[in-house]
């Protein structure tokens, strides 16, 4: 049987074993534990001791053939029968908002300030392969020696307690290994993760063993392995010298790691866990090597959601890596993220963030931009309709949807002012409140987080921790930052553009006959409505409009670089529409651009799909000329194909461009409309269709009706 024959059958046995996954009884573990066996210790300890008990307790899970042991299903939980009140980091924090804030619940639920969401983080896995279990222990136990103080203290002895755990449940499958009389995998799990990996198949185990525990510590969508072909290579470029491994051999591995984590969460096709290939040295020069280009090639062969491969394209990339990227546009089941080391790292350098730190960056999941092992994991802590906040403000505070009195929106509507300015100048004043309250609850999840989610295994990976002994949500990070979408500010910039055209200088209508013509969806209004339309949009190169929407964007990206959190880290713009474009549109009433009620928002800093009437050179041209430098969270832009149109050529030459005139991120479509449409209405005969959604990919009949028309209804670009 061929290697590639090996790997076919082996994804179809993942597929069934993760469709019948065994209940998992970890959380029930955990918090027995924590109110029994642990009740009466101080919560650092107890904390630890009952994550530690649940790692032990898991069941292991070998089959014959596995070249990669490690087993567990997050999707399969037993609920707990008792749960510690304790570990509950979001019931405190509410509170405490509704508290300051009575209207607080009423924002959120209108999408005006965020709620928060955890995960999106990588760490430095490598420490592990490097030095094993024991360096850390080492590190960690010399930390605890030397301690200042009690909250130090806490946390050095969490790690260890973690570590311990680490091996104790790797001990297992050591045991259960030589009880099967697998030899040769026993003896890769009796080296790693306990002591440093020497071949490219210890590394990836080593990696692999730490990763889903860690996993089961942070247990979110969006923590992801990031570089991991840079981390990787070391180990099987020496291999490759001493003749220890092949690139058949170091691809079947990469195969098999990569079915493993599809397997772990098969079905949850948005818990996106990224790996970030390509990219740059600390020297600025081109970071691409073999396993770049072999995980590229190794998804586009495997017909899963997970991990998400995205690209790094360094400032020079050779020729042939480029070309694969764009053939990976077009040919990888739409699963691409491309991603511009100039420009990111640009964004990055303004915000203040050196070089050497930059060069590291990654995205956890969906697109967010951290710095592997750096950054603690409120990088993607939620999102806020801002075309909903431009139409609340244009109202004086009714929705247009339910035509009830939002109280807690400060505004006396448009038909209260005599010039745009005034008008532009005070909503700028209500971005900056909304915005500054969602900082602020922010503030106190993480405030909570320190306390009930110290991740101690992944605090240790995390720089700098260790020196700083705290964990990753209280003070140890390097970079303790926020990143939180405000989504629909194409949409809005359209919005505001037409006010000010329509009311302020053609005097196509007065205020009161806008607003009547909104609150009306345009019943009865429909010359208005086609004058409004006929203003220039975002995304046809008009400077007016393009203006706008500059405007606009720099204006929120200066209010996030105004704040600081509670650890003087930053506020970050982090641009993508996930999926919130159906979800956020549907809140929507009439739009003074001219739409009607319930229409989806643009995805990202992509213009409106129906302001791309000029194709996507003038769309791309618009987009290029926004301030991409404040965006140092992330840039997400969405272009979509005409699959009759599009080729790897003519791809490449697209994607030459956008890097090299500043874009930052790069996602799209390529599948034909008619197969999505003939998938929606036979679902059955397509359950591996698969389509970029926003910031990940996911089987197309598995999406929600509104996610699929929005995908269908997108603008194919065809020159």
């Amino acid at each position: 049987m061929s290697s590639r024959e090996v790997i076919a059958r082996k994804a179809a046995a993942a597929k069934k074993r993760a469709l019948h996954a065994p209940k998992s009884h970890f959380l029930r573990d955990l918090h027995e534990a924590a109110c029994s066996h642990y009740s009466g210790m101080p919560l650092p300890e107890r904390i630890a001791r009952s994550m530690a008990h649940a790692v032990i307790c898991q069941d292991v899970l070998i089959e014959p053939d596995d070249n990669l042991i490690g087993r567990i299903y997050h999707l399969s939980e037993l609920d707990p029968e008792q749960s510690d009140p304790e570990f509950d980091v979001l019931s405190g924090p509410f509170r405490t908002l509704t508290e300051k804030f009575p209207y607080y619940a009423q924002l959120v639920e209108n999408q005006l300030v965020t709620g928060v969401s955890f995960g999106h983080i990588t760490w430095f896995w490598h420490r592990i392969l490097s030095r094993g279990v024991t360096g850390l222990y080492e590190d960690f136990s010399s930390a605890l020696c030397q301690a200042q103080d009690q909250q130090a203290i806490d946390f050095y002895k969490g790690v260890l307690i973690m570590l311990e755990a680490l091996l104790a449940w790797n001990e297992k499958h050591v045991s259960l290994l030589e009880a099967q009389g697998q030899t040769e995998m026993a003896a890769i799990c009796r080296q790693v993760p306990r002591y440093p990996a020497r071949t490219f198949h210890e590394a990836i185990q080593s990696f692999f063993m730490s990763y889903i525990v860690v996993m089961r510590e942070n247990p979110y969508g969006g923590n992801g392995p990031g570089r991991l072909d840079y981390y990787l290579w070391p180990y099987l470029e020496q291999d490759l010298k001493q003749g220890r491994c092949s690139l058949e051999l170091a691809r079947e591995l990469i195969d098999e790691l990569f079915l493993r984590i599809d397997e772990r969460i098969h079905m949850a096709d948005g818990w996106v866990e990224a790996v970030v290939v390509g990219g740059s040295h600390s020297d600025g020069t081109s970071a691409i090597n073999p396993l770049s280009r072999m995980m590229i090639e190794s998804i586009m062969d495997l017909n899963i959601t997970h991990p998400s491969i995205y690209v790094r394209l360094p400032e020079k990339p050779d020729a042939d890596f480029m070309a694969l990227s764009a053939r990976y546009i077009l040919s990888g089941s739409n699963r691409a993220q491309i991603l511009s080391d100039t420009a990111i790292i640009r964004a990055l350098a303004k915000s203040k963030v050196p070089f050497q730190d930059a060069v590291e960056y990654a995205c956890g999941g969906c697109m967010e931009i951290g710095i592997q092992g750096m950054t603690s994991d409120f990088l993607f802590s939620g999102w806020f309709n801002v075309a909903k906040i431009a139409e609340l403000f244009t109202t004086g505070g009714i929705c247009l949807k339910t035509k009830k009195k939002i109280d807690a929106f400060q505004s006396d509507g448009l038909v209260s002012y005599t010039s745009f300015d005034a008008f532009y100048t005070d909503f700028i004043k209500e971005m900056r409140r909304l915005i500054n309250i969602s900082h602020e609850a922010l503030d106190l999840y993480s405030e909570a987080s320190e306390k009930a989610r110290p991740a101690y295994l992944l605090s240790s990976m995390i720089d700098d921790c260790l020196s700083r002994g705290r964990n990753m949500h209280g003070g140890g990070a390097r970079y303790h930052d926020y990143g939180t979408s405000p989504v629909g500010m194409p949409n809005a910039a359209d919005y505001l553009y037409a006010i000010e055209q329509a009311v302020f200088i053609r005097r196509l209508c007065t205020a009161e006959e806008l607003v009547k013509a909104l609150t009306s969806n345009f019943q009865g209004c429909e010359r208005l409505q086609a004058r409004l339309k006929s203003i220039p949009k975002y995304g046809r190169e008009d400077e007016g409009a393009d203006g706008m929407a500059h405007r606009l964007m720099n204006d929120i990206g200066s209010i996030y670089a105004e704040r600081k959190n509670r650890w003087g880290g930053r506020c970050k713009v982090v641009v993508l529409t996930f999926v919130w474009a159906p979800v956020a549109g549907d809140l929507m009433g009439a739009t003074a651009d001219g739409s009607r009620a319930g229409k989806p928002l643009a995805h990202g800093v992509t213009p409106q799909s129906s302001a791309m009437t000029q194709g996507i050179t003038a769309a791309m041209n618009s987009y290029l000329t926004m301030p991409l430098d404040l965006f140092s969270g992330g840039a997400a832009t969405m272009w979509d194909f005409d699959a009759e149109w599009v080729t790897q050529p003519l791809l490449e030459a697209v994607l030459k461009t956008f890097i090299a005139q500043g874009g930052q991120i790069f996602q799209g479509n390529t599948t034909d409309v008619s197969q999505l449409i003939d998938a929606q209405k036979n679902p059955d005969e397509y359950p591996h269709l698969i389509v970029r959604v926003g910031g990940y990919s996911a089987r197309f009949v598995h999406l929600d009706q509104s996610l699929q028309n929005e995908i269908i209804n997108r603008t194919r670009h065809c020159g």
